[in-house]
């Protein structure tokens, strides 16, 4: 499984976390976030993660900022790109079972980073339910 991570400046700590976390678990990481603490434009690191996820390069993304508000818009402007913003493991859970989400947004400012580490897992743990839900999910995307 590869996995691909973006940040902005108040995401560092956490994808650094996270990329140990799952890297510890055998799981590739393409890091397309800052590695720094300087202010920079979430929007740079957002759209790569989602490319490859869109692209099959990684099977899912992560992406952190200070509310996940900006990184979830961004991503989600990309037609395959099912991004969910969480700040817990039950939506987290909601968001993977029955929107089957690709991408996980973690709000830096507003989550510890253990709650951002056990959203990881939850995502990463938790199945798409199918269903009733693939109708639903089959209506998001918009024809051009």
């Amino acid at each position: 499984m590869t996995i691909s991570i973006g940040n902005d400046h108040a995401g560092t700590e956490y994808k650094f976390a996270i990329k140990s976390l799952l890297e510890s678990k055998g799981i590739t990481v393409i890091n397309h976030g800052t590695d720094a603490n300087d202010s920079v434009d979430y929007a740079d690191f957002v759209h790569p993660v989602a490319e490859d996820v869109e692209n099959q390069k990684s099977t899912y993304g992560i992406l952190i900022c200070g509310s996940a508000n900006g990184v979830a818009m961004t991503a989600n402007k990309h037609q395959k790109i099912r991004a969910g913003l969480c700040w817990n493991k039950e939506i987290v859970h909601l968001i993977r079972s029955h929107n089957n989400a690709n991408i996980l947004c973690i709000p830096a400012r507003f989550t510890a980073i253990q709650q951002a580490l056990e959203m990881v897992e939850e995502f990463l743990n938790t199945d798409f339910e199918g269903g009733r839900h693939q109708n639903r999910i089959d209506k998001i995307p918009l024809s051009c």
